[in-house]
Parts: structure tokens; sequence; C-alpha cells
């Protein structure tokens, strides 16, 4: 009887995942037929069955440019500085916001520093283009010690600093809530006991805080593994320029112009693969070390 009473609520559910499961299929798992242009000199008037076959000599043009090689380096330079750092200052920040006292100061200041991470980069980036422009209040601020004013963002030898600080900036508030979240976990009574055993404020964040939390920490850094090639589309297509291509065109960006722009379609579609390919390596590798050192698992 009791099964019988859960076949129409399963139902419901069924037909709830149906719209989300034509959008995977439809956007996601039909144009992955779209790969095989990987292995063609693919041509839009021959169509996909029709272009000429050539095998793995897209991936070793690829390998030979240095374009190619260079734009990797950015990406795995770019990514891997944003997978540390997005780790270790919201941690940071949790841990010091978690010691005030005063709710409502700590509410509004939670909620200052979340509100960038709603915002999209086409909007962030001329706010973020402005305070570091020409004119814009980082120059008049270094002005007041005599330097010359920049067009930060057209330098070549800080746009990468930029990029990983802005994004940092940007998503700081929402990884400080897994943190915070993670800490209303810690039994106050270890905080208690610390303290008559005569451990400081300071020293219980090292002896009780941070060890208490540390399965969370290790769980957000292996996981972070998977990013290593998506250094962010939005953010560095919204802020780059032809002037920064040397230390700040990353893998997508670059196939964004020489397939859409420059209509290098097989090229494209390669590199695009081959970036599938490895990140798909790493999200296997992350869920293994997650599994591993932090006893997670997706099933």
């Amino acid at each position: 009887m009791q099964k019988k009473r859960l076949l129409p609520v399963q139902a419901h559910y069924t037909f709830m995942i149906i719209p989300g499961l034509l959008w995977i299929i439809f956007f996601n798992m039909v144009p992955l037929g779209g790969l095989i242009m990987a292995f063609q000199n693919f041509n839009p008037g021959l169509g996909l069955w029709k272009s000429r076959w050539v095998g793995l000599d897209n991936f070793e043009y690829l390998f030979s440019l240095g374009d190619a090689r260079r734009v990797i380096v950015n990406t795995i330079i770019i990514a891997c500085w944003k997978v540390v750092l997005n780790l270790l200052i919201p941690l940071i920040f949790a841990l010091l916001l978690n010691e005030v006292r005063n709710l409502r100061y700590k509410k509004f200041v939670q909620t200052v520093v979340y509100l960038p991470h709603f915002l999209s980069w086409v909007i962030l980036s001329s706010v973020v283009l402005n305070i570091f422009g020409r004119t814009g209040i980082i120059n008049q601020i270094t002005g007041l010690f005599g330097a010359d004013p920049l067009i930060w963002f057209s330098e070549a030898n800080w746009f990468r600093q930029l990029v990983v600080g802005t994004d940092v900036w940007k998503e700081c508030g929402f990884n400080a809530v897994i943190f915070l979240a993670a800490l209303t976990g810690i039994n106050p009574n270890l905080y208690e006991a610390a303290a008559i055993d005569g451990c400081s404020k300071f020293k219980s964040v090292f002896y009780v805080t941070i060890p208490g939390i540390a399965g969370t920490i290790v769980l957000l850094g292996v996981l972070g593994l998977s990013n290593v090639l998506n250094a962010g589309f939005d953010q560095v297509f919204n802020l780059y320029n032809p002037m920064v291509y040397t230390t700040g065109d990353i893998l997508d960006t670059w196939v964004y112009r020489i397939g859409l722009v420059n209509l290098q379609f097989s090229l494209a579609t390669t590199a695009g693969l081959f970036k599938s390919v490895i990140s798909f390596f790493m999200i296997v590798l992350s869920y293994w070390g997650a599994y591993k050192f932090a006893d997670y698992r997706i099933f």
C-alpha cells in the first residue's frame, strides 16, 4: 500500500526533471558531435560528413604553435593562483569574522563582502577598469607619491596579478560562507577546555579552529584541482586587450578568437578538446583526492 502511494510522488519528480534533462541533452550532449572537427580539415561548405579527415594533424599543429604554448602557460599560472588565493584569503577572512561578537556589524560586513559575487563580470569589468584607469582612484593615490599614471590593465607585467586579485575580491564573500558554515560545527566546549589549559585566543585558532575545519579546507583545496585549466573566460575577455596577450591571453579567449573571429574551426575545436580531456582527468583526480583525504564521495 505504501509503495503504491509513493508511485505518484515519484512520477511528479520524474516530470520535474524532464526540462533539465532536455536542456542537458540539447545544449551539452548534442554539440559533442562537433568534436569530430578536431580530426578534420573542416570546411563549412562541405559540412561535418564531407570535410577531409586529417587524423591527429591538428593536434601536431596545435602543439607546434608558440601561441598555443603561451596561452596554456598563462592559463595554468592564472588558474593555479586563483585556486590557492580563493582558498587562503576567504579562510583568513572567515577566521577573523568569526571572532567578531557584534552580530549586526558582522552581518553587515559579510553582506558587503558577499555582494560582488552576484554581479557579472560585464558589470564589474567597467568598474574595475575605471578604478585602474589613467584617471582612476589608484593613479590618484600613487600620484601622491610621485608615480606616473598607468593604464594598469594595459600593462602586461601587471595583468595577471590584477586578474587574480579582482577575482579573489569578487568571490571572497561567497567562499567565506563555506568556511563560516564549517565553523558553526565546532563544539564551543573545545574553546572552553583550551582556555582552561591556558590557550590564548590566538593559539586556539591553530589548536582548535583550524583542526576543526581541516576536512573542509582539504576538500575545497582538492576539488580546486579541477579548475587548473579554467582561468575564467568571462573575466579575462572583459578585461584584456591586445597589449597584454603575452601574459593575459588564456586558452578560452584564444579558442574564441581562433574559432569565431579567424574561422579556424578545426584548430579551435582541437584546443577545446585538449582542454576538456585534461580537465576530465583533473576532475577524476580531484574527486579521488577528496575521497582519499577528506572522505568525500559523490555517491
